[in-house]
């Protein structure tokens, strides 16, 4: 039983997603990992209306030989102008910046029917000068209303050498899909090595800029702003989801919006080891908060996808302690699959709670997801840990804000080794690899915690 997309002997990469007639197109590159990673790959295309129930397509746009330019298919864009579909991608050859040529490039496809598709065989932009044509990709197109033209972006970087913090987003803006004008940088932080899938939408009154940070954190983050011209401002809480979430874009069936990421897998499938490139196609829908920023939470269809709630427990549980740690068994779990949801609140001055999962009732130990209302921030780990450390857990933490007094709803999914805590509009996406028992258990330290309407669903509906 799985709950989010990953294609049969391979695993999900950079994802291109369309819609159209009631159905999303995921374009999407796969990696098959044979006889290593990162293998010369191209795009393939996945169908689904409701994020639960997909159908393979094939290969969309395929790769040439290791002489082509195209030797991999790298990301771009599919949109529709001018009675046509249209794709631009990066093409993209490893051995050419040895020799002296640009690695990347754009270049474009066109289709009737979204499912077989003829390449031009054009180069569309090579880098301008000053820009690296080695680090020169990920086109995204969008039509603006207001200026009626076409707008494309793309992750970029200044001949100053890798290191340097260069990434940016440039643009062009083309009245007919033929000639297209170079505008310069549409955001340049210096901030980060490089961008990567960038994406742009406008949601009530403000523009979203998405981008996908070369860095140390390494996540798809966003910008907000009134004006296409900016200035992009970052939010207190700037990103979806955590390290284990990458290279995300949006898509829209005009009345909701999704986020399509893939979650990293682990190396060898170890706790220890660090995020491959590549994994499980994992799909949030995004909602705007008042004050215009973004939460995400799990799409309604794939929701609904759930076999009826199960109560867990008849009535509240409140767990207090002043000065140690107060903990509740909540229920057993299935080893590999299931949703957890309930309500809970926090009284003044509580230091820290969180939930234990897959936790050996002997000797403790778990996975857990922790919040440190100290530090405002919610965390995944392994406990207890020892010996240090047990888990490679960089970039598996989330800004949160709670209230005490308030009540919030958790919502916890397990899908395999994939594991998702979606709290008041944060996300955070982890994987598990050594599952020592099955128990799910609550806890609080220092303080008071209340939970409740503890329900769990343990399939899919058939």
């Amino acid at each position: 039983m799985k709950l989010f997309y990953e294609p049969n002997n391979a695993y999900f990469g950079d994802c291109m997603p369309f819609y159209h007639d009631d159905t999303f197109y995921v374009f999407h590159q796969r990696d098959a990992r044979n006889p290593r990673p990162f293998e010369p790959f191209e795009w393939s295309l996945a169908t689904t209306k409701d994020f639960v129930h997909y159908e393979d397509k094939g290969v969309a746009i395929p790769k040439e030989g290791d002489d082509s330019p195209e030797q991999y298919i790298f990301a771009g864009s599919v949109f529709e102008g001018n009675h046509k579909f249209h794709a631009i991608y990066t093409a993209y050859n490893r051995d050419f910046a040895a020799q002296g040529k640009d690695a990347q490039v754009l270049m474009s496809a066109e289709s009737d029917d979204l499912l077989n598709w003829k390449k031009t065989g054009k180069f569309v932009l090579p880098a301008p000068e000053g820009y690296d044509g080695n680090d020169w990709r990920d086109p995204f197109i969008l039509w603006e209303e207001e200026s009626q033209q076409y707008i494309m972006i793309l992750g970029a970087r200044k001949l100053k050498g890798k290191q340097m913090r260069t990434g940016r987003t440039v643009w062009f803006t083309s009245k007919d899909l033929s000639e297209w004008h170079f505008e310069g940088d549409f955001w340049a932080p210096e901030t980060f090595t490089m961008h990567e899938m960038p994406d742009l939408f406008k949601m009530g009154d403000w523009w979203y800029l998405l981008t996908t940070e070369y860095s140390e954190r390494s996540k798809t983050i966003y910008r907000m702003s009134r004006s296409l011209k900016g200035p992009w401002i970052a939010p207190a809480d700037d990103a979806f989801d955590g390290r284990a979430y990458y290279a995300a874009r949006s898509c829209s069936d005009g009345k909701h919006r999704y986020l399509f990421g893939w979650a990293a897998t682990k190396t060898d499938n170890q706790d220890m080891n660090s995020w491959d490139w590549a994994g499980t196609f994992v799909c949030h829908e995004i909602y705007q908060r008042p004050d215009g920023t973004l939460g995400v939470k799990l799409p309604d269809s794939m929701l609904s996808a759930y076999e009826p709630d199960t109560e867990v427990m008849k009535g509240p549980a409140t767990l207090e302690t002043v000065d140690s740690q107060a903990n509740l068994h909540i229920t057993e779990t299935p080893e590999d699959f299931y949703k957890v949801e309930m309500d809970f609140q926090i009284s003044e001055n509580t230091r820290m709670f969180g939930i234990r999962l897959f936790e050996d009732p002997e000797t403790g130990d778990s996975y857990k997801y922790e919040v440190n209302l100290a530090e405002n921030r919610i965390y995944f780990d392994r406990t207890p840990n020892q010996p240090w450390y047990r888990y490679f857990d960089k970039g598996l933490e989330r800004p949160i804000h709670l209230e005490a007094g308030r009540k919030y709803h958790a919502r916890l999914i397990v899908d395999d080794s994939i594991v998702i805590m979606y709290i008041d509009g944060v996300s955070l996406i982890a994987r598990m690899h050594a599952k020592a028992g099955c128990d799910l258990s609550a806890y609080v330290i220092d303080g008071s915690l209340k939970i409740e309407n503890i329900t769990i669903a343990k399939s899919l509906r058939s």
